[in-house]
């Protein structure tokens, strides 16, 4: 039975995550989508394959997933945010798909059967959780042996994106300034600590690789609307209304030290790729 602590914060997850439902990933900005798409090529899906997408969200990694695996592939998407499932229901009917499941479930531990697919992938998920060791372990089950487990998390930000996401410092509350979803410490600040983790959960071949990838705004206005259709919609939460116009002053005066060739202006941000597989014979 997980403690009050791990239920406490699952709830505020899935409550932020239906919040951001309807605009998530939908604002012009492409994010989740091009990461999400290189997580996919680095499993490799093939025809006819089970794959499983960890923390489904609005679809990043479902879509390319359901056009490697094919029609004869079948699709799990499991995502803790009712409203986002509703959602990628909706996507997944309108694209015409109907090799999918899509779950309501906790991404830690789904209650899915043992040894049921042959990949599964997790999108920038795997920081958000309680206990991401005990999560990777719960993976691993889900693979047939020889599966193969993709993860993304972040890496290092150009120094101008720090200096960006600063303006939100003095507001935050002590949960929100967790590192591990920076990589600023522990597991997640380094290839070698992730890979421990893969490892240390049972997975073998385990090895990692990089995208560099570049987020570019025409100015504070599109940050600001991108910023609150994601995760990052808690940090504007915690700032006071009458100081959100004084925030978003500081952020355009920090952005502008970031132009862009052509205009606008454009952050940087490392992208990890965690790959392992289920042994043969455990």
């Amino acid at each position: 039975m997980d403690s009050p602590e791990v239920n406490q914060h699952s709830a505020r997850v899935a409550a932020l995550f239906n919040r951001v439902a309807d605009t998530y990933d939908a604002v012009g900005v492409p994010w989740f989508v091009p990461i999400a798409e290189r997580l996919v090529e680095e499993v490799a899906p093939r025809p006819g394959e089970r794959a499983l997408d960890l923390g489904t969200g609005r679809g990043a990694a479902l879509w390319p997933l359901a056009d490697a695996v094919g029609p004869t592939g079948r699709l799990t998407g499991v995502d803790l945010a009712e409203r986002m499932i509703e959602a990628t229901r909706q996507d997944a009917a309108e694209r015409g798909i109907d090799t999918l499941t899509l779950v309501v479930d906790d991404a830690s531990g789904p209650t899915l059967p043992e040894a049921s697919f042959d990949l599964a992938v997790a999108s920038l998920v795997l920081f958000f959780l309680p206990d991401p060791p005990a999560a990777l372990a719960a993976w691993l089950r889900l693979l047939v042996p020889g599966g193969r487990l993709g993860v993304s998390t972040f890496g290092a930000r150009d120094a101008a994106w720090e200096r960006l996401d600063d303006v939100f410092t003095p507001y935050l509350p002590p949960q929100l300034l967790d590192a591990r979803t920076s990589g600023a410490r522990g597991p997640f600040a380094s290839d070698a600590g992730v890979e421990r983790l893969f490892a240390d959960a049972g997975f073998v071949d385990v090895r990692t690789a990089h995208l560099e990838q570049a987020v570019r705004f025409s100015g504070a206005e599109e940050w600001r609307r991108w910023t609150w259709s994601h995760g990052q919609r808690t940090h504007w939460e915690s700032v006071p209304e009458e100081m959100r116009a004084e925030v978003l002053e500081e952020a355009a005066e920090r952005l502008s030290t970031a132009p862009a060739d052509g205009g606008g202006f454009s952050l940087s941000q490392q992208v990890r790729y965690t790959i392992g597989v289920r042994p043969t014979a455990d």
